[in-house]
């Protein structure tokens, strides 16, 4: 298979092999995000506290952040096809193990152990598409590669409780499990490393962090556009449920489109960078964007008007998600090939850094000044990442 040129269409191979990227990130999504989706049944029929259940719901990212920028560096070691085929393998085999412990320690090393194989397909991915994908339809790609996270959250919210309310904690494990297990085969024939210099000609390449600031830059606005994502979508249900005394069906409907409406945000967002030829330009808008976002929905949120609020709620979740796929872009084309598994790795992982601090900060502040009040706060963070996005000719300057 030839690499594309930028007058060429892209072959339907192509298009297969992202399919199967997205099939495998929302695979190893809801294997990270089932225990979080298994605490009522871990209260109710376990008998489990509330801390205990969300100190398990929580050991998946635990085991993400250690092992990220680990995949990353293999990943640009090894190539992606054999990186992506392993950390599958390895993911049916952990959850398959995990489906069989019990008790609160052998599910908490469970379930580091699934969330560290399962970050196999982040950076893997990420270069892949870099890889093979022409620069005027990366953003697009990468967009859609990006729709793999809400897509398994929603896989995991629909399919996890159910399970384990007829079969028991194993069984809700397993779909996480057998999912993998279909992706990986997807993979085993459609994924395809893309042709690059020998291996050490790459080896030999300095590192792109020490050549500029611009991808400490990027990292930096994307951990502070992860708070107003992970405020709104951490509490939005509380905030409807209690604020505005929705029921919880409706408030859980109203964040469940703003997921699919995410997913669709971020196609369009990538669409765009591709017509601009540039990630950063239209990273700097949306940090705009956001914060004008944020204050709309706080201000009806103050005024106490719900149907506008769940308006602004949609937009302000569309907004604060639609960076993601722009710096992750924007970060493997100026690591380049010999950097961006490990530059997509950090990337990461300063993100989940940041989203684990969301949680306990917001929930502080909407605790202590209300909801409203925390979204307006939240809102500092896109406007402190405003002035750190890297002008767009540093990204013209260093991509591949």
């Amino acid at each position: 298979m030839q690499q594309p040129s930028a007058r060429q269409p892209i072959p339907v191979a192509l298009w297969c092999m992202l399919g199967a990227m997205v099939v495998a990130q929302a695979a190893t999504t809801v294997v990270a995000a089932a225990p979080a989706f298994l605490i009522p049944h871990m209260l109710e029929r376990e008998g489990m506290s509330l801390a205990a259940a969300g100190l398990l719901a929580g050991a998946p990212n635990l085991g993400l952040v250690l092992s990220l920028v680990a995949w990353g560096a293999a990943t640009d070691r090894f190539g992606e096809r054999r990186v992506i085929l392993v950390g599958l393998s390895l993911t049916v085999a952990v959850v398959a193990a995990s489906t069989a412990v019990h008790g609160f320690a052998a599910l908490g090393v469970a379930f580091v152990a699934s969330g560290a194989v399962s970050a196999c397909t982040n950076s893997a991915s990420g270069r892949l598409i870099t890889g093979w994908f022409p620069p005027e339809r990366r953003g697009l790609a990468m967009g859609i590669r990006q729709t793999c996270q809400p897509l398994g959250m929603a896989v995991a919210a629909l399919g996890v409780p159910p399970l384990a309310e007829a079969w028991g904690i194993g069984p809700a494990l397993a779909l996480g499990g057998v999912l993998s297990a279909l992706s990986l085969v997807l993979c085993a024939f459609a994924v395809r490393d893309p042709r690059r210099a020998a291996r050490g000609a790459l080896a030999a390449q300095a590192s792109p962090y020490r050549a500029s600031s611009t991808l400490v830059r990027i990292h930096a606005v994307s951990m502070l556009l992860v708070v107003p994502q992970f405020a709104l979508s951490t509490f939005g249900l509380v905030w409807f449920t209690v604020g505005f005394g929705w029921s919880a069906l409706a408030a859980g409907a109203l964040v469940a489109a703003s997921q699919f409406a995410g997913a669709a945000c971020r196609i369009v967002v990538g669409a765009w960078s591709d017509r601009a030829m540039s990630r950063l330009g239209p990273l700097r808008l949306v940090a705009i964007a956001a914060i004008a976002a944020m204050l709309l929905a706080a201000a009806f949120g103050w005024a106490e008007w719900s149907i506008p609020a769940a308006v602004a709620y949609l937009l302000a979740s569309c907004v604060s998600v639609a960076d993601n796929g722009l710096a992750f872009t924007a970060v493997a084309e100026i690591a380049g090939p010999a950097w961006a598994g490990r530059a997509l790795g950090i990337q990461n992982t300063g993100q989940f850094l940041a989203a684990a601090a969301v949680g306990p900060v917001v929930g502080a502040l909407i605790g202590a000044l209300g909801v409203p009040a925390a979204l307006a706060l939240a809102a500092a963070a896109p406007a402190l990442a405003v002035p750190l996005v890297p002008k767009p000719e540093a990204e013209r300057s260093l991509r591949e």
